[in-house]
């Protein structure tokens, strides 16, 4: 690895962009098809820049954070925080950002920026700067919501013709184990999870029980978004692996949650949990106490794929990520070449940082908004 000086970040600019998805996106919180979001470029005093994606959504339905949210806790508090002195490693910048709480989507967007930016500076894949060790990655696929069973039988079965890995799908209450029973009878064999998005409570456990009958991966979040007691009741009487997602948002939540016993499997999504640094920390305690992992994806363009493609190289990410091609997701992704899956796989790529270039023709197509902030003189 080549050494590089300290990063100056001189100027940061945020891309505002809306693309629309290639199908509506339906989960227990409601449906959308059109994405907005912020690619955020950390631009350094060579002129090199590094590449984030924010992942939040416009309103709050998944967590408190939104599109808007992002951008001022950005624009007012982290990024004169990142403009503050020069930075020797990544792991600096959440350190930076402890001083204000939450908005973990913000803090991973302009982190995600700075990894990038270092991989690139060391001239080393920004898999390589995490530790990765994978040369290829399985991958699996999040199904939402159909209109009907037979709709769902038909996008299952060109999704496992393309050779995914695992079968994710949205299930909710009124939509579940009769749902999930004729997918079984039609793919028996297929690897098989169910996602609630938080649908459920403790009052629906003998519900839930007849999930075990399933030979189901795991059951992802069944519980309140902010739970790991209660899911720590529903665990013991499951047969079926409990995985969670908006319940961890930090290391300290992970540990908590597995010394409770509150799930056997832990999703990690890097925005979620506040960036690569804190994901690197999760995984780590995860694989010492032997808690499989796997990359959560949050509908995100070329960018924030990219970036998860890097996690899901360290060897405790022994569960097939949300990482499909682009062309599950878009018409047109935002990097060039496009994240392409062949047999349920995709080639880490080997330039470096993020691996991908930016499409800049279809970065300014899908944007409706930039904001250049500068690092002020004698900074």
């Amino acid at each position: 690895m080549a050494q590089t000086s300290p990063i100056t970040v001189k100027q940061i600019i945020l891309h505002r962009l809306v693309m629309r998805l290639n199908a509506p996106f339906t989960t227990s919180f409601g449906t959308f098809q059109d994405k907005e979001f912020f690619v955020i470029e950390a631009v350094d005093e060579n002129g090199i820049s590094g590449f984030g994606e924010s992942v939040a959504f416009s309103s709050p339905w998944y967590s408190e954070e939104t599109v808007n949210t992002n951008k001022h806790i950005m624009e007012d508090f982290l990024i004169p925080m990142l403009f503050e002195t020069p930075i020797t490693h990544p792991d600096e910048v959440s350190a930076r950002f402890e001083p204000i709480r939450r908005n973990n989507m913000a803090k991973s967007a302009l982190e995600g920026a700075v990894w990038d930016l270092f991989a690139k500076r060391t001239n080393q894949t920004l898999a390589h700067a995490l530790g990765g060790e994978k040369a290829e990655i399985d991958v699996g696929i999040s199904i939402g919501l159909q209109p009907t069973t037979k709709d769902l039988l038909r996008v299952i079965e060109k999704n496992v013709e393309e050779g995914y890995k695992r079968i994710k799908l949205k299930i909710k209450p009124g939509n579940d184990v009769d749902m999930l029973r004729e997918v079984r009878r039609h793919f028996p064999e297929v690897p098989l999870m169910a996602d609630a998005n938080s649908a459920y409570t403790l009052k629906d456990l003998e519900h839930l029980k007849k999930l075990d009958d399933l030979n189901l991966m795991m059951i992802e979040q069944p519980l309140s978004h902010d739970d790991i007691i209660d899911h720590a009741r529903l665990q013991a009487e499951l047969q079926t692996p409990v995985c969670l997602d908006e319940s961890i948002h930090s290391l300290e939540d992970a540990r908590k949650a597995v010394e409770l016993g509150s799930c056997k499997i832990i999703n990690i999504k890097i925005g979620r949990v506040g960036g690569l640094t804190e994901s690197r920390k999760i995984h780590d305690f995860c694989k010492q106490h032997n808690v499989p992992v796997w990359c959560g994806g949050m509908l995100e363009a070329g960018v924030g794929r990219a970036h998860n493609i890097a996690l899901t190289t360290l060897s405790q990410f022994t569960l097939p990520g949300d990482t499909a091609a682009s062309s599950r997701y878009w018409q047109e992704d935002i990097i060039r070449p496009e994240v392409f899956v062949k047999d349920g796989k995709i080639q880490v790529p080997d330039s470096p940082g993020i691996g991908f270039d930016i499409n800049r023709a279809a970065l300014e197509k899908y944007r409706v908004e930039q904001i250049y902030i500068r690092r002020e003189l004698g900074q």
